[in-house]
């Protein structure tokens, strides 16, 4: 017998009359998640006000990971798994143990996955968020996590080492950050979202530092938008490396490769 008194029914209701879609599955994740009735209502009460599920539930499902989220930090994309794709091919080549660079690692979920598909990898992983930073050392127990303004708080040890560097920058245009749904407007930090004028203001900055950290042969893919890709190209061009965009239709995701010769 259930220790709640409300029904799964009448979740669902209170779900779908707020606008969520999947009102039967979240239904399901909160009353399991819930460890009382009073706490199935407040959680129920929160994603009824509009807080994205992740940040309720506490964790997030990013390439068959469970990943902590704590309330204000980015929700990792289902998209990025096209990234994290890309990356593990990308090391195949590899001898030796790779070194994977998260950068702008957020939660960390990009590091976490592309770690969970490598036989081993010396991981590191930075941020400027102190809040992404709690999350991402919970996710990371055995990487190396900073906090500060991309390559800045890396050790210099690291310089000309980094076999792949992921990262996903913020890279929505100022003036698109009101057109986000509401979840991502009010409730994830703007730093993660807002990518200046064109978007690719923090893009460029990675890339204008990569090629520093790359190891010969490595690999820097970033996550942009389709219709920013050939400016991202153009940037890692400028930067000295070979440069690739590779799309996905299916989860309507870009991410362009550039490598050091």
């Amino acid at each position: 017998m259930s220790v709640f008194s409300s029904s799964v029914a009448e979740v669902v209701v209170r779900l779908r009359a707020a606008g969520c879609v999947f009102a039967e599955d979240e239904a399901a994740l909160l009353i399991s998640a819930a460890p009382t009735q009073d706490g199935l209502d407040a959680m129920v009460g929160r994603r009824v006000a509009g807080e994205p599920l992740e940040h309720v539930l506490g964790w997030a499902d990013f390439c068959g990971l469970r990943v902590a989220v704590e309330p204000g930090v980015f929700v990792p994309r289902p998209r990025t798994a096209f990234l994290i794709e890309q990356a593990v091919a990308l090391a195949g080549p590899i001898e030796g143990t790779p070194v994977v660079l998260d950068l702008c690692c957020g939660t960390g979920a990009m590091g976490a996955a592309v770690a969970s598909r490598l036989d081993r990898a010396e991981l590191y992983a930075a941020d400027l968020d102190p809040a992404a930073v709690r999350c991402a050392r919970r996710n990371l127990p055995a990487a190396h996590v900073y906090e500060g303004d991309l390559y800045a708080p890396l050790p210099a040890a690291l310089l000309g080492r980094v076999h792949l560097l992921i990262a996903s920058p913020p890279y929505v245009p100022s003036r698109s950050i009101g057109l986000l749904p509401a979840e991502a407007r009010l409730h994830e930090p703007l730093l993660a979202l807002d990518g200046g004028g064109d978007g690719l203001d923090v893009v460029r900055r990675v890339i204008a530092e990569a090629p520093r950290w790359l190891a010969p042969g490595g690999h820097l893919l970033v996550e942009t938008s389709e219709r920013q890709a050939e400016a991202t190209a153009s940037a890692l061009t400028r930067a000295g490396l070979a440069a690739r965009a590779m799309v996905s239709r299916e989860l309507d995701a870009t991410a362009v490769i550039g490598t050091r010769p």
